[in-house]
């Protein structure tokens, strides 16, 4: 939801929500910091939760109604429906525009080129690293090449 320019804007830890504290005076500034916390004591059971669909909320949990209660739930899993139509067309946009790759790695292999994830290249430089087999010259170059390969992560 768009917040208007000037909007104090606070994440909530506990709930993971973004909460915007909008404008309440004539001239369009919010309180001061005395007055919030005077607001936030007084105002503690009634809060209204933009996003959720569902309208002044009284948090003291003896008010609930079982039809609101009944209400509150149906109109979560409209939206829960809703969004998973939202996410399986978009995951199914991307699904059009890419290939997996292990396609993609079999048809490398028909025009015989090898290709490799990042990932498998550290194993290999780590296991050259490793290796009582190898001089001095080749872990040195495989620390530098691995050193490239994990700063690219």
């Amino acid at each position: 939801q768009a917040v208007p320019a000037g909007s104090h804007v606070r994440l909530n830890l506990q709930t993971g929500d973004r909460e915007a504290k909008l404008p309440d005076s004539e001239n369009g500034r919010s309180d001061t910091r005395e007055e919030r916390r005077r607001k936030r004591y007084s105002d503690a059971k009634h809060r209204e939760w933009v996003g959720c669909g569902l309208g002044k909320v009284d948090v003291d949990s003896n008010s609930f109604t079982a039809q609101e209660l009944k209400k509150a739930l149906a109109k979560m899993k409209e939206n829960e429906k809703a969004e998973r139509k939202v996410r399986g067309a978009h995951e199914e946009e991307v699904r059009k525009k890419f290939r997996p790759i292990e396609q993609l790695k079999e048809e490398f292999e028909k025009l015989n080129m090898k290709m490799e994830t990042d990932y498998e290249i550290m194993v290999k430089l780590i296991s050259k690293f490793n290796s009582s087999a190898s001089t001095l010259d080749e872990k040195v170059a495989a620390l530098y090449d691995l050193e490239y390969y994990v700063h690219q992560v």
